[in-house]
């Protein structure tokens, strides 16, 4: 059979596939990994028997250095599966709803400011545990009543 000639089926002829261009391109494209693939391999490799783990990264053409910054990022919390997008468009809210919250969030924090004084005013009130039983200082024991007192009557 040569080269480009047609084929023929059943029902007629059928053109053969063009053969893939064998050209590299012209410029070289970085691979990008997902959150979510490299928390997999991680949790692979995290469960690996020592010396699978060359084998792992073979397989999937990795690099340990990709494993040292990934392993980097999980653990500074960089490196979580992003939420899927939501679609339509961004809610708004209306400008009535929109007054009236800015309104509720300024009584907030005048109220959060309020609470903040009487929390202090109350620690002040509050006496400590060894205080005396009232604000005045204890009388000395010379000055104190025991007792009726009798009155000299001249």
């Amino acid at each position: 059979m040569t080269k480009g000639a047609p084929t023929f089926a059943v029902d007629g002829p059928v053109p053969s596939p063009a053969p893939p261009d064998p050209e590299v391109p012209v410029k070289a494209r970085r691979r990008t990994f997902t959150a979510a693939y490299k928390l997999a391999i991680l949790a692979e490799l995290d469960k690996a028997k020592p010396g699978e783990t060359g084998a792992d990264l073979r397989r999937e053409g990795l690099y340990s250095s990709s494993l040292v910054e990934w392993r980097r990022q999980r653990a500074q919390g960089k490196l979580r599966p992003k939420e899927p997008a939501r679609r339509g468009p961004p809610a708004t809210v209306p400008a009535a709803d929109a007054a009236e919250m800015e309104k509720l969030r300024r009584e907030n924090a005048r109220l959060a400011r309020q609470l903040t004084k009487a929390q202090l005013v109350i620690d002040i009130q509050k006496k400590p545990p060894d205080a005396p039983p009232s604000d005045r200082p204890a009388r000395p024991r010379a000055f104190q009543r025991s007792g009726p007192v009798a009155r000299d009557t001249c």
